[in-house]
């Protein structure tokens, strides 16, 4: 069995592949951003008002000061601040010339076009022309663009990004058990949560999907399904029949249908039998059957996968919990990737029966790594957890 760190190395081998296309920015978030992004202007683009006052020179020792003009936000100011002078101003206006503080209007009176300040202001009040960014600074790195990153994109004058064109993911579940959602079942039949589960998590990344449904366990009927998805998509995802059972057809038809195995078998649990192979730019994954499986095998490693195919190195955020009763397992020959739900800063216990457990899934909100040859986390011990 591979440690799942090498595989992780294999995945992060993937050379970015896919096209670049122009995304006006409205329509951008969750787009992989896999270049940066260097800013068009300085931020601010002119010196401005942080707060409605009155301009003036910081220097200047008059008593009183005459009122020259008011300045609205997106007014250009039509005189320059001399000694005895001010101009009043409203937040997010352009200070005028000669001008470098701003008193506070509630630190002032005015009467008859005069102003006296009435408090001392001790601050200037003026956000600097290039204080946020300069021009030609580097605004956003590689990422996943958020909402954020478009405001950021917005305020540079940018109505659009180069974003990675996403990959088309074909799915496959196999199995002649199972029956999809809103069918009867028959004795022996389960119903198909995999598919849609696949489908779902692919949807969260952002990248469009194509369903080839539920394929019954023959060696004739996956080939051809498995020849459809290769010929038409950048990545195929097969759920189930990837062990060493007499149906588990997956790795035979891959390697037939011309793609190299990398990987077969992870020290991972759960996910022991996953495989990946590569048939020229498209990337294949057999992911197990058992849906707790499919669902973290997903997270680790499908996901990473079409983000570096999209030309980022990603990385899942961890925060950090304290475990509230201790964790024991059975064995430590494998690498676990456990389901936990998180309230507040605490892990708290909840019931799991191992990778046939889905509805464990829908209370977990993270998963924490525990490695090879450990038995017992103590309770107490803060460890990372993955969102999910």
């Amino acid at each position: 069995m591979m440690h799942p760190d090498n595989a992780f190395k294999i995945i992060d081998s993937i050379e970015g592949t896919a096209a670049l296309e122009e995304v006006p920015i409205i329509e951008a978030a969750g787009r992989v951003l896999p270049n940066p992004v260097f800013s068009t202007l300085a931020s601010p683009p002119f010196s401005k008002a942080a707060m409605d006052g009155y301009a003036l020179q910081k220097s200047d020792p008059s008593g009183s000061f005459t009122v020259l003009e008011t300045i609205a936000a997106g007014d250009v100011p039509s005189r320059a601040v001399e000694k005895g002078t001010c101009s009043k101003i409203m937040t997010g206006a352009m200070v005028p010339e000669g001008a470098d503080k701003i008193v506070r209007v509630e630190f002032t009176s005015e009467e008859n076009g005069r102003m006296k300040v009435v408090t001392p202001e001790p601050y200037d009040n003026i956000i600097r022309k290039g204080e946020n960014l300069a021009a030609g600074e580097p605004v956003l790195t590689p990422r996943i663009l958020k909402p954020q990153d478009i405001g950021v994109l917005a305020s540079m004058g940018i109505p659009s990004v180069e974003a990675a064109k996403p990959p088309l993911v074909g799915i496959i579940t196999t199995g002649s058990e199972l029956v999809n959602p809103g069918n009867p079942l028959k004795p022996g039949q389960i119903y198909n949560s995999n598919g849609y589960q696949i489908c779902s998590q692919t949807a969260r990344v952002n990248c469009p999907w194509k369903y080839y449904g539920v394929v019954e366990d023959n060696q004739e009927a996956l080939s051809a399904a498995f020849s459809q998805a290769i010929s038409e998509c950048d990545f195929v995802l097969l759920s189930g029949g990837v062990s060493m059972g007499e149906f588990d057809f997956v790795p035979g038809i891959i390697r037939d249908g011309g793609a190299e195995i990398l990987f077969h078998k992870l020290a991972i649990k759960p996910g022991k039998p996953t495989l990946f192979a590569r048939k020229g730019s498209s990337c294949i994954f057999g992911l197990p059957g058992n849906p707790v499986s499919t669902f973290v095998i997903f997270e680790v490693l499908v996901k990473p996968s079409l983000l570096k195919w999209m030309g980022l190195s990603w990385k899942s955020e961890y925060f950090q919990a304290v475990l509230s009763e201790s964790i024991i397992r059975r064995d430590g020959d494998r690498v676990e990737y456990r389901p936990v739900q998180v309230e507040g800063h605490s892990i708290v216990p909840f019931p799991y029966h191992g990778s046939a457990h889905l509805n464990a899934l829908s209370r977990a909100n993270g998963i924490i790594r525990i490695e090879q040859g450990i038995l017992k986390l103590e309770k107490g011990t803060a460890v990372d957890v993955r969102p999910i």
